[in-house]
């Protein structure tokens, strides 16, 4: 695991619009497999599908509170989740977002072998997609955040959000240990890209399929299966997505093979699970975003 940052470049930016994201250098490793600023400004308010992922989400909202639900309809009702920070869990299904005219943020993907040292609890004790980080995190993140919305530079509040998660990291000490055996695992399945099958990374490993998936259930609240799944898609969706950003045609049939699915049916498939959309409608109500950024890859974390 590396501390500090990673290179000296300069954050780089992309717009569509009045839509800004900026991706900050690699910092602390593959621990953090990504950190991103984005601002709007004189946007239309819309409804903004957040997509399940191999990552946990912490987001740092500076222009008042997030407002997000498990539907449409609840990302729109009295009882939407309403944070300033969020901590997300691992999930199967997309969360909504409301998304104001206004609106800046930090958001972070962060590996879930690293809860235990970042966010103090084990990935699989985070049930809630979009749950109030305050609560996880402590005095940290309320000091954190109120340092965020005083900053005018992305370098600034990349670099706060990066301090607090490595004085985190060094304070965590044996409590932000994980089995070898889980560590081994993943980075067996990102060897993979998500296509290897659960009798070879449980060989892998010296465990039986029952004992891997129990321990991945306990850990980081999904199993080995589901974790395939979401890398898979998640591999699919960023080459989907760069091909449009590029004005490339793109071909879901060979997007399938290419990623390791079956077929193009079964892209289809975990498509609409995972976004609630088929691949071409999921497009057309994200082209914006897309335009604006194409996510940068992972990186995996080196325990």
């Amino acid at each position: 695991m590396s501390s500090g940052r990673s290179g000296e470049q300069a954050p780089a930016s992309q717009q569509a619009g009045t839509s800004t994201f900026v991706h900050a250098p690699r910092t602390l490793g593959g621990m953090v497999a990504s950190t991103v600023g984005y601002t709007a400004r004189d946007a239309t308010p819309q409804l903004h599908r957040g997509l399940p992922s191999p990552y946990l989400t912490l987001i740092f909202s500076l222009d008042g509170p997030l407002v997000c639900g498990n539907s449409p309809e609840h990302a729109r009702g009295r009882d939407a989740h309403r944070a300033e920070v969020v901590v997300g869990g691992l999930s199967q299904e997309p969360v909504y977002i409301a998304q104001p005219s206004c609106e800046t943020g930090v958001q972070l993907a962060v590996h879930p072998l690293a809860a235990r040292a970042l966010l103090g609890m084990p990935a699989g004790e985070l049930t809630d997609v979009a749950g109030d980080g305050a609560a996880v995190l402590g005095a940290s993140a309320l000091e954190t955040h109120e340092r965020l919305r005083e900053q005018d530079s992305w370098s600034e509040r990349f670099e706060t959000v990066s301090a607090c998660l490595r004085r985190r990291y060094e304070n965590a000490g044996r409590r932000a240990e994980v089995r070898p055996e889980l560590l081994a695992a993943w980075k067996w399945m990102a060897w993979h890209q998500g296509t290897g099958s659960l009798d070879g990374m449980a060989q892998h490993v010296a465990m039986s399929r029952r004992q891997l998936t129990t321990l991945f259930r306990q850990e980081v609240g999904a199993s080995p299966k589901q974790i395939s799944r979401l890398m898979r898609f998640e591999r699919a969706q960023r080459q989907l997505k760069k091909a449009v950003a590029d004005g490339l045609p793109w071909d879901l049939s060979r997007l399938a093979v290419h990623c390791g699915f079956y077929d193009h049916s079964h892209l289809v498939r975990d498509f609409q699970q995972f976004t609630g959309l088929s691949p071409s409608a999921w497009i057309e109500e994200e082209h914006r975003n897309i335009q604006a950024w194409d996510g940068p890859d992972g990186e995996e974390w080196d325990a």
